[in-house]
C-alpha cells in the first residue's frame, strides 16, 4: 500500500511540472534520491535545457547516475551536485521553470538520514526566489517517517504565508489515507514583487 501512496503522489507532482515544462528551460531537483525527478525533468526541459540536482549522499549521485546513463542523458547539461539543497544559490544564478523536492529518506538506504526542516525550509526560499514567473515548486511530503510529519508541517506554514498576489498554493492529500500517507504541494509562481 506505501508503494502506491507513493507512486501516486509522485505521479502528480511529476504531471504538475510536465504541464508546464518546455524544451530549454532550466529545472531543478532539491532532492536527487535514485534519480526518477531528475530523469523526468531532464526528458522534459530536451537538450536545449538544463538541469541542477542536488543530493548530499554519494550513493544517490551514483544511482542518479546510472539512471541518467541507462536513458542516454548523461550528458553536461545535467548538473549532479554533491551538497545540501540550502546551498543552490551557491550553484544556480537564472531564473528557473520547474523544481521537485521528494522529501524524506533516499529508498533503499540508511532512513535515519533524512531531509531537515531548517535546510529545507532554506532551499525552498531560495528556489521560490529563483522560480520564473509561471514557474512551478513540487513538494512531495511524507510525513510517515520520524521528523516527516514536523518537516510537512513547517513546510505547510511556509505556504500557507506566502503573498497570495504572488503565489498560488495548493495541498493535496490521499483523503482515504491515514495522515501519515505521503501528500503533494504546489506552489505557482504568478508574479514577481521586487
Amino acid at each position: 500500500m506505501a508503494l502506491i501512496n507513493w507512486f501516486m503522489v509522485a505521479q502528480l507532482g511529476h504531471h504538475f511540472l510536465l504541464e508546464r515544462l518546455q524544451d530549454g528551460d532550466i529545472a531543478l531537483d532539491g532532492t536527487m534520491g535514485n534519480g526518477h525527478d531528475t530523469l523526468m525533468l531532464a526528458e522534459a526541459v530536451g537538450s536545449q535545457g538544463k538541469i541542477y540536482a542536488f543530493d548530499v549522499q554519494t550513493q544517490a549521485l551514483t544511482n542518479t547516475r546510472e539512471r541518467l546513463a541507462a536513458a542516454n542523458l548523461l550528458d553536461e547539461r545535467i548538473k549532479l551536485i554533491q551538497d545540501g539543497h540550502q546551498n543552490i544559490y551557491q550553484h544556480v544564478k537564472q531564473p528557473i521553470q520547474g523544481a521537485i523536492f521528494n522529501l524524506g529518506y533516499l529508498p533503499g538506504s540508511d532512513k535515519e538520514l533524512i531531509t531537515q526542516t531548517n535546510t529545507t525550509l532554506e532551499a525552498l526560499q531560495q528556489t521560490l526566489h529563483l522560480l520564473a514567473v509561471g514557474g512551478r515548486l513540487v513538494i512531495v511530503v511524507y510525513p510517515g517517517h520520524p521528523g516527516g510529519q514536523e518537516e510537512k508541517e513547517a513546510i505547510e506554514n511556509m505556504a500557507s504565508q506566502l503573498n497570495p498576489s504572488q503565489y498560488k498554493v495548493l495541498k493535496i492529500n490521499l483523503f482515504n489515507r491515514p495522515p501519515s500517507a505521503p501528500g503533494v504541494i504546489l506552489i505557482e509562481k504568478v508574479v514577481d514583487i521586487a
